[in-house]
């Protein structure tokens, strides 16, 4: 049985209860949030043939230092990088290096950011130069189940609506959904409860109350859903190897509905095709 409480009673550390969080938060998560989107925003001109993922990681680094910012993902449980950087068949946690992206990838790039003692998760897809059709309709599948998994969030839903939006929307499209990773409670740590599954039930999981915040991350396929990690114990990758894409809002439910966290300041979250 899931629980609930205050997050000004609960300690900084994994519980296993649902944080319930106050204005004070939300102002606190806005602010982290809105730099992590920024970053975002700003990588897209950079984001280009010839250029390394390894570039995009220092880019990422310096861009929150100017701001007071620490990178979450450096030294996370002996990770190496300030950013994660997914390319094609890369579900998710592929490792910045100097191998320049070529025109027709397609790349995620997964920030969080520390500022004030809050985090700030967001991550989005990039086309390099001109793409294909078939990957150009993966984005757009992908960013339209985030979407409308968004839609449903209200108190008193149960969270596997979530998931059931998503599922029914991109298995719809004739694509499938990864199931071995999950959005997550995010806030003052970087990974809490609850986990989001991206499929299921609308009358699953527990219920959605005001002051709920948590990130939405869907992973959706070409092909098969099956993933399997590399052998330097981060890198997903399709079993097919299909193509794969992700995109990622952190929310914040609210007394009638939510509120988007990583909303693009230059409205660029979904990125077309040159």
């Amino acid at each position: 049985m899931v629980s609930y409480i205050d997050y000004k009673q609960a300690p900084l550390k994994y519980t296993g209860q649902i944080r319930l969080f106050d204005e004070e938060a939300f102002a606190g998560m806005r602010k982290v949030c809105n730099l992590a989107a920024c970053c975002l925003d700003a990588l897209a001109d950079m984001i280009k043939p010839g250029v390394t993922t390894n570039e995009i990681d220092r880019f990422v680094l310096a861009f929150g230092a100017r701001e007071g910012a620490l990178p979450a993902d450096l030294n996370y449980r002996g990770y190496t990088h300030t950013c994660c950087t997914s390319i094609n068949h890369v579900v998710c946690h592929g490792i910045p290096d100097d191998k320049p992206l070529r025109e027709g990838d397609i790349i995620n790039v997964d920030v969080t950011f520390i500022l004030g003692g809050w985090h700030g998760d967001s991550s989005r897809m990039y086309p390099v130069g001109t793409i294909k059709r078939a990957a150009e309709r993966l984005l757009e599948v992908t960013h339209e189940s985030l979407m409308r998994s968004i839609e449903v969030i209200k108190p008193g839903v149960r969270l596997g609506a979530v998931g059931a939006a998503i599922q029914r929307y991109a298995e719809g499209e004739r694509c499938s959904v990864v199931r071995d990773f999950c959005g997550h409670g995010v806030g003052q740590l970087f990974h809490d409860t609850p986990n989001v599954l991206h499929y299921g039930e609308p009358d699953e999981g527990p219920e959605l109350r005001e002051g709920m915040i948590f990130t939405i991350e869907p992973m959706i396929n070409l092909g098969k859903p099956g993933v399997k990690v590399l052998s330097d114990g981060w890198t997903a990758v399709t079993r097919d190897r299909s193509l794969s894409a992700q995109y990622e809002h952190t929310v914040g439910v609210t007394a009638t509905g939510c509120e988007i966290f990583t909303l693009s300041p230059k409205n660029i979250f979904f990125i077309h095709s040159a």
